[in-house]
């Protein structure tokens, strides 16, 4: 029966049900629909309000909010984004997030790191959760421009925020959310010293767009160009963990 406890000894019933659409979403349904039900009904314009029917389904879709597994491992960093693997690089950090805070607070430091630069299309889910556990240590607002968050400037001229994350332990990592061509607001649900695990829901960002993780020193990734990952689930790379490692494009 659903609702009946599940466990990884197989025990329970699984069954495919549609994802919980997110709070923020639920008002753009309910107003696609309200728009739709009147062009069907009131102007009878059964095509095009059939058509926008449609459109009040996507719009659903897009702000679902399935649950996630988290890996239970103290080392390892979990992709904040569902999306592709778009782009893996050496460059230095955004400059709001090298430098130490007024607080104390540590940085990220000028020196290049690797940046993972993860692209969520509008049919991908856009809840982005933090990669690590750890105490919100700073978030930065930035406005800037929309153009296509494919694009390795989009880092520097889009409307991004940035996000820098610190451990128990000291070790701090960042990650930007980053507005694209469609999207037009980044929603966040932390603020400055909130305590967060890994996994845990911190933004949106409304309707296709980009987020940028900048992983600590002496970490290299262990995830491949053009591989897709899973918020919450997909290990981005492993603190402290270096090598090379390469895949066979199919």
């Amino acid at each position: 029966m659903s609702g009946d406890l599940r466990d990884n000894r197989g025990r329970g019933d699984a069954e495919w049900s549609f994802p919980p659409v997110h709070v923020e979403g639920r008002r753009y349904g309910i107003i696609a629909a309200a728009i739709a039900l009147t062009v069907m009904f009131i102007f009878d314009w059964e095509i095009i309000g059939t058509l926008l029917l449609a459109l009040t389904g996507g719009v659903f879709a897009f702000f679902r909010d399935p649950e996630r597994v988290v890996p239970q491992s103290d080392r390892a960093i979990v992709s904040p984004a569902d999306g592709l693997v778009s782009l893996i690089s050496q460059v230095p950090p955004p400059p709001e997030l090298q430098h130490a805070a007024e607080d104390g607070g540590a940085g990220l430091g000028s020196e290049p790191v690797t940046r993972i630069s993860i692209f969520m299309s509008v049919f991908d889910v856009h809840i982005n959760r933090s990669p690590i556990a750890g105490t919100i240590k700073r978030i930065v607002y930035i406005p800037g421009r929309f153009m296509n968050a494919d694009l390795d400037k989009a880092s520097e001229e889009n409307e991004r925020q940035h996000i820098l994350v610190e451990r128990a332990d000291g070790t701090v990592l960042g990650f930007t959310q980053i507005a694209g061509l469609v999207a037009r607001r980044i929603v966040p649900f932390v603020k400055p010293g909130d305590i967060v695990a890994a996994g845990q829901r911190v933004g949106l960002i409304r309707f296709g767009s980009r987020v940028d993780v900048y992983l600590p020193a002496g970490t290299d990734p262990k995830v491949l160009l053009g591989q897709r990952v899973i918020a919450g689930e997909t290990i981005l790379a492993e603190l402290g963990t270096v090598g090379l490692l390469e895949g066979v494009s199919q």
